[in-house]
């Protein structure tokens, strides 16, 4: 593909388009909770029709279309991302990025409440406010990628769709969607090291599960195949596994491979 037609910011993409189908779970809720919040950066090969497509949020990147569209360095917006995209693209991402790594990766849908013990004394779960950004910046370096899919602290605590377990007014576990969909919303755990196998995560985790259900949506889960930890705190909270895929962790792109001067990011 010439390179006049590399990888550019697409507002047309973000229209519901057959390649980003809405109802999916897991990472397939990125494009809808991209679209919805406005926090996604999209790319396609032009403007108008288009013939690949991605979209990119929280560092995870969803990427369709004709790979014969694109050039190894058009893709270099994607650089350490973690991406889904069919078979047929691997050529191309192998010759624009210096390491393509696979990763196999669990979906989970929740199939009904779980018992869980209550928080110990002094713990209070309940619903994030705005006021608790500096709570969920709190948590530090380590676990600020919870916040990322809501552009940090301050979006997450006023999005909504987070549940926090507190003591003494420090936020010691959180539970949020990560990507909301218009039929799942795919969640995300985080908890202080020093507070864990005390419950407070399953205690998080049922109070939004409840939460996403009144909303009308089921929630998801995603981890690693190798995440034993995740998955058994899936499982354990009335998950049920639905299906399994690969995607792929994406190096810096390859010498001589930048992002196109055209390009923008919405």
């Amino acid at each position: 593909m010439p390179n006049d037609h590399a990888f550019r910011a697409a507002p047309a993409v973000r229209a519901r388009h057959p390649w980003f189908p809405a109802g999916r779970p897991g990472v397939g809720a990125l494009p809808e909770h991209a679209a919805r919040t406005g926090l996604g950066t999209w790319w396609a090969d032009r403007p108008v029709r288009f013939r690949a497509a991605a979209v990119a949020c929280a560092g995870y990147a969803v990427l369709a279309g004709d790979p014969c569209a694109t050039a190894p360095g058009d893709l270099a917006p994607l650089a350490h991302c973690y991406v889904v995209a069919p078979d047929r693209f691997l050529p191309v991402l192998g010759a624009a990025f210096t390491r393509i790594v696979p990763w196999e990766r669990m979906i989970w849908a929740y199939d009904e409440p779980a018992p869980t013990l209550p928080p110990g004394p002094g713990i209070a779960v309940r619903p994030l406010t705005p006021a608790d950004a500096p709570a969920v910046r709190a948590l530090g370096p380590d676990l600020a990628w919870i916040a990322e899919s809501w552009g940090g602290p301050v979006g997450l605590a006023a999005s909504g769709h987070g549940w926090g377990a507190f003591r003494d007014g420090r936020l010691l576990s959180l539970a949020c969607t990560y990507f909301a969909g218009s039929r799942y919303e795919d969640i995300a755990v985080a908890t202080l090291p020093a507070a864990r196998g005390r419950g407070l995560a399953s205690a998080c985790v049922r109070a939004l599960c409840a939460d996403i259900t009144v909303r009308g949506r089921t929630p998801s889960w995603s981890c690693s195949r190798d995440n034993h930890p995740s998955r058994h705190l899936a499982a354990k909270s009335g998950f049920q596994l639905i299906h399994a895929y690969v995607h792929y962790a994406l190096g810096a792109p390859v010498a001589g491979s930048r992002l196109p001067a055209e390009a923008t990011r919405l």
